[in-house]
């Protein structure tokens, strides 16, 4: 719950909010599209500088330190954001905001929950997603305040009550389970034979993968480019979809941000049923499912001529981005083990990264140069369908040879 809460505020006063911000700093300042696609981007960029460090650091302490003082950093980068006046102000603030919803966001919250989930570790991580879809439904909220309270006054409350609820939510963190005489999903494994009242060590922390390992196989670097490729639609929409519907199709602020609430209305049921979903199936094929329909959705938004289009673009982005999105951080756990998942999803995150950055900067440029985003919208899902590819052969690497035994299957 308490990582739920933090995804939430996180959702709320930045992800999915940010495109009503950039909406209203476009109108105010008239600052470019690209140049405000810029900001969005840079809040993902620090993750390709300090992604396996933060990973390093996790695996070796714990996710709660990093999470409490991103928890302040990210109420400051709020707080910054509200008395910019020029772009380097702008480009200032979204530093600060990076490294604070780094520090106390998707990544650290995941490796916390993975660390004490393996049978219904996508149904755990499903409820940590929960939080952003919830922040998303709340976003005409934050639209309705930009429009009657403006966004200095906005980002400025936004900050302190961030810092208020964040920091006492990251203090619930723990390290592993077995660090306080607990076990993984709270039940003891037991070994073939044995008795069913002994306790063993969890079998997760034998059958890992070192990040050398890892980094060996070809599921590693299919499952990052893949996320990538997700990340280019996801952070594209949270961008650019409020001032497309703003500029293209002659809806108001608020009016967009209804659409972008129906959107994570679905997100949410999305992510109800990817909890299901994700126990039941592999998740390399459901991923690939949701890729074609971010791709579907996508297009339905750019080539929208009435509402029933932004229906439809708003119930597929929402379910393929709730359905998918814990399956990022569980697949990776699934094959590669605990050991040194902070480390190895840090990498990842590095690649990952790039389709954050890319995503908002080419809707922007392509946005500048042709007057509308219908050409940057049709390009990113044209890279949709392609990412749907690279989930759907990212298959269960074998075991290292190191990590074989008697009698052990040579694919785990």
């Amino acid at each position: 719950m308490a990582a739920a809460g933090l995804q939430f505020i996180q959702s709320l006063m930045l992800y999915q909010a940010f495109g009503a911000y950039a909406a209203a700093l476009i109108e105010e300042k008239n600052w470019s599209k690209t140049s405000v696609s810029g900001a969005s981007s840079l809040m993902s960029m620090e993750a390709v500088g300090i992604g396996a460090i933060l990973g390093w650091f996790i695996d070796k302490y714990g996710s709660r330190q990093v999470i409490q003082i991103g928890s302040i950093l990210f109420g400051i980068g709020l707080i910054l954001l509200s008395q910019i006046d020029t772009l380097s102000g702008l480009y200032s603030a979204m530093v600060v905001l990076a490294i604070g919803s780094s520090m106390a966001g998707y990544f650290p919250l995941n490796v916390g929950i993975i660390q004490w989930f393996e049978k219904k570790r996508a149904r755990a991580l499903s409820y940590v997603t929960l939080g952003i879809a919830l922040g998303g439904i709340c976003i005409p909220a934050m639209a309705w305040s930009i429009q009657n309270f403006g966004w200095r006054s906005t980002a400025l409350w936004s900050g302190v009550v961030a810092m208020i609820i964040g920091f006492p939510l990251a203090s619930v963190f723990r390290r592993r389970p077995e660090d306080f005489g607990e076990v993984v999903d709270g039940t003891p494994k037991v070994a073939p034979g044995q008795d069913p009242g002994t306790e063993t060590a969890p079998a997760q922390a034998v059958a890992s993968f070192t990040v050398r390992e890892a980094l060996r196989t070809r599921s590693f670097w299919l499952l990052s480019c893949g996320h990538s490729s997700a990340l280019i639609i996801v952070t594209a929409v949270n961008t650019h979809a409020i001032n497309h519907m703003r500029t293209s199709l002659g809806y108001t602020l608020a009016q967009a941000a209804i659409f972008i609430t129906l959107m994570t209305a679905f997100q949410v049921i999305g992510v109800l049923m990817g909890g299901y979903l994700g126990d039941k199936f592999e998740k390399r094929k459901v991923a690939a499912i949701c890729m074609l329909m971010h791709a579907a959705g996508l297009l339905s938004l750019t080539y929208a001529t009435d509402v029933a289009a932004l229906v439809v673009f708003s119930v597929l982005h929402g379910l393929a981005w709730g359905i998918r999105g814990p399956f990022m951080q569980a697949i990776r756990a699934d094959y590669f083990g605990r050991a040194y998942i902070g480390m190895i999803l840090g990498i990842s995150g590095m690649l990952a990264a790039v389709g954050q950055i890319t995503g908002p900067l080419l809707a922007g440029v392509l946005g500048d140069a042709t007057g509308n985003y219908r050409l940057g919208f049709t390009v990113l899902a044209c890279i949709a369908v392609g990412g749907s590819s690279l989930f759907w052969f990212a298959r269960k690497p074998p075991l290292p040879a190191r990590l074989y035994r008697p009698g052990m299957s040579t694919i785990n």
